[in-house]
């Protein structure tokens, strides 16, 4: 099998890396990197069997419109965005599965991706209208990364991981926003202040797409967080951090 991945940054670098590990024939394409099996021309792709499309958000759906004039229809590919819901709206000449792995680091660039990234993340795969042996196929290279492969749907998804990712990435941010001023606290920020503001390191570009593109799920995400934090104050707080260290363990 032949793979290819549009972008070397963080995710795109990381994947390349670990297929490269596995024994896969892999090109990469990418305008900043340079290297063996790494190219800007589009034309290396023709030939491969699945490709990732690892681009910025706001770069992604421009990538796989120019795809149609490089693949064929047997081709697989896939995007690493951690939005599915606008990727999943139009029907490509190949074959399309938007897919998000839930890994990563407040790094950005190929020269901060590494092998193994991947190892025991979760992997979203959203199924539009594919064949078994189709999906199959992608379901084995997430597996071969490391990561489990998580089959849902693009508007659960996006409101899944407002929750999980993008809320507490704008939390971290104005948690540091609302300490910043204070010079006493951040001479005295240890481990548990650090660990909390580590996404408000998270790589702009994305920080700004997330925001833009998810600002609806975000809100409402964040209404959840304030009635959470009303539900801990409002006088049952032993027997619900009880709950929650307990629901915490299967994480």
């Amino acid at each position: 099998m032949k793979i290819g991945i549009i972008g070397l940054g963080l995710i795109g670098g990381s994947i390349f890396k670990d297929l490269i590990s596995l024994g896969y024939e892999v090109v990469g394409i990418s305008n900043s990197q340079n290297g063996e099996n790494i190219f800007q021309d589009y034309t290396y792709l023709k030939d491969c069997n699945l490709i990732f499309v690892c681009h910025a958000m706001n770069k992604t759906l421009e990538t796989l419109d120019k795809l149609e004039n490089y693949l064929s229809s047997e081709t697989i590919v896939t995007d690493v965005c951690s939005l599915k819901e606008f990727v999943s709206k139009k029907k490509y000449t190949y074959k399309f599965i938007p897919s998000h792995p839930m890994a990563g680091t407040e790094n950005k660039g190929f020269e901060n991706s590494f092998e193994g990234l991947f190892k025991g993340a979760k992997w979203a795969i959203c199924p539009l209208d594919e064949d078994k042996n189709v999906l199959n196929v992608l379901i084995e290279i997430v597996k071969k990364l490391g990561a489990e492969p998580v089959l849902t749907i693009p508007k659960e998804h996006d409101e899944a991981v407002a929750l999980i990712s993008h809320m507490p990435m704008v939390i971290s941010q104005a948690l540091f926003l609302a300490a910043e001023d204070n010079p006493l606290a951040m001479k005295l920020a240890a481990s548990g202040f650090k660990s909390m503001t580590r996404l408000a390191m998270s790589n702009e570009e994305m920080a700004v797409d997330m925001v833009n593109m998810n600002h609806k799920n975000i809100e409402n995400s964040i209404l959840k967080l304030y009635k959470a934090v009303g539900d801990l104050t409002g006088g049952n707080y032993p027997e619900l951090i009880s709950k929650i260290k307990q629901k915490r363990k299967i994480l």
